[in-house]
């Protein structure tokens, strides 16, 4: 029996997603839950990112808020 070469780690997320995705399809799940459920799979694996983006995303409307007028600056 021939020794196979690992696959490199792009090759097996590819695989991994691939095979996600097929499975998401034959049990009905819509695209838009399955993606939602990749990305929070992939925030969960990052610790800290998901609190990052909702402080980058809360910091956005407050500069927004404060260029129309809605919110004094400090």
């Amino acid at each position: 029996m021939a020794n196979q070469p690992n696959p490199s780690w792009q090759t097996e997320v590819s695989e991994l997603l691939a095979r996600a995705a097929r499975l998401s399809a034959e049990h009905g799940v819509d695209v838009d839950p399955f993606v939602r459920g990749a990305y929070s799979a992939y925030l969960d694996a990052r610790p800290g990112m998901r609190e990052w983006l909702e402080e980058k995303q809360l910091r956005e409307t407050l500069d927004e808020m404060r260029k129309v007028g809605r919110m004094p600056t400090a």
